[in-house]
């Protein structure tokens, strides 16, 4: 198997307001046709550095790809410092400049002399043609290794390594073709997950499996590698049906969907609606449901009671539920669900109380107590929770309890 290295040029890239996006999405291309990335690096503006990183990358693997840093500018030091760490000349190309020349007169404006820059390529290697930018790609083969260098902005990069590099690339990969899964796992931890699975994913060699936890969930990847694409979907079918009957109800999604896509999805196929009565989590359950395209269909309402008066006023909350057990307990989210639904007439409603902290814990409901309401045509019931991290987290965290909630009623009426 082929391997890859993506090297990402430019200051800018180290400070915290830029974000590196390159590498993903060439990650994500190589990985379809087998080839997979073993490094990615950042490298700012520094010649010394960034000579020693690409000379390090060509020892190591087959391909090296970088981004950025072509432009015109004294900071734009890609040309000279590639053309230097793989002992070749820069050499000026004259078509270069005078198409540059004629792209600036299109624009309405004489080409500054500055932009003479870019009609210099690396001796031997192939110009990549850029009809969204003024800075040409470049391809060098040496030996049996491969340097790309591509623009930085992705309306450049995106098309250029599409229409240049992917073609040649997939060739010399061969037949090789790449599947992928990615399952999505509620009410479980990392170890749990990986304990109760080992067992079945270590039987298949050829596919790669990476366990991520995400803020209130647990990420399954799967990435099976064959000479055909039926063949290496065939072995994730197999693979994603073990998986499935060894953890049941805690996969919600099958295919990366998220947890409000999955809500949604039972609610339409099963023609019910849902209402939502928040208290800690100010909203948050609603604006998750509703970035959903099609919400309306089943989403009817919802409802912020941050404050005591507001339970009592907008969801019929008994005064004396709050005088006698407090906002945050199982009478008042009982009590939050009941209102919500009557005043919504929905199917559903759930419902949200906490402490999501800093401040406003004691020693008997400490910050990140939650209770979670839930009321439907038969029942009304309630369950706490104790949930770990910072405010935002236990915000999050809060609204995912309440929704896999949900969605555990919603498929128990399957059985029914």
């Amino acid at each position: 198997m082929l391997t890859a290295e993506i090297i990402a040029i430019g200051s800018e890239l180290l400070t915290p307001t830029k974000t590196d996006t390159n590498s993903l999405w060439l990650t994500e291309k190589l990985n379809e046709i087998g080839i997979e990335v073993k490094l990615k690096t950042i490298v700012g503006d520094d010649k010394l550095r960034l000579e020693e990183t690409i000379r390090d990358a060509l020892k190591r693997s087959d391909i090296v790809i970088s981004t950025g840093g072509l432009g015109p500018t004294e900071d734009d030091i890609t040309r000279t410092v590639s053309a230097a760490a793989i002992g070749r000349e820069l050499v000026y190309i004259d078509e270069l400049e005078q198409d540059l020349r004629e792209r600036f007169r299109r624009w309405g404006r004489e080409m500054p002399d500055i932009n003479k820059r870019q009609a210099f390529v690396i001796e031997e290697a192939e110009v990549l043609a850029n009809p969204n930018g003024s800075a040409v790609g470049m391809s060098v083969e040496i030996g049996e290794k491969f340097f790309v260098i591509l623009p930085g902005p992705p309306r450049e990069n995106q098309p250029m390594f599409t229409d240049f590099i992917l073609p040649k690339l997939r060739e010399k990969a061969g037949e090789i073709y790449v599947c992928r899964r990615f399952l999505r796992i509620s009410g479980m931890g990392e170890s749990a997950v990986d304990e109760a699975i080992a067992p079945i994913y270590k039987a298949y060699p050829n596919v790669e499996t990476s366990i991520l936890f995400n803020k209130s969930e647990i990420e399954l990847h799967l990435s099976a590698q064959s000479k055909s694409a039926n063949e290496a979907d065939k072995i994730l079918d197999e693979l994603v049906t073990k998986i499935h009957e060894k953890l049941g109800v805690a996969i919600f999604a099958l295919n990366g969907e998220t947890m409000e896509e999955i809500i949604g999805k039972l609610l339409k196929e099963q023609e019910k609606t849902l209402s939502v009565a928040e208290s800690c989590t100010g909203g948050l359950i609603g604006s998750r449901i509703t970035e959903v395209s099609g919400s309306s269909d089943y989403f009817i309402e919802g409802t912020v009671t941050y404050h005591n008066d507001a339970k009592i006023r907008s969801l019929s909350v008994p005064i004396e539920l709050i005088e006698n057990f407090g906002a945050v307990s199982a009478e008042v989210a009982e009590a939050m669900a009941r209102g919500m639904r009557e005043k919504a007439k929905t199917d559903y409603a759930i419902s949200v109380t906490g402490i999501a902290g800093p401040t406003g814990g004691t020693e008997e409901k400490p910050v990140g107590t939650v209770f979670i309401g839930y009321a439907d045509e038969r029942q009304i019931k309630s369950f706490k929770i104790l949930l770990p991290g910072d405010r935002y987290l236990i915000r999050w965290r809060a609204s995912q309890a309440a929704l896999d909630y949900l969605r555990r009623q919603l498929l128990k009426k399957y059985d029914e």
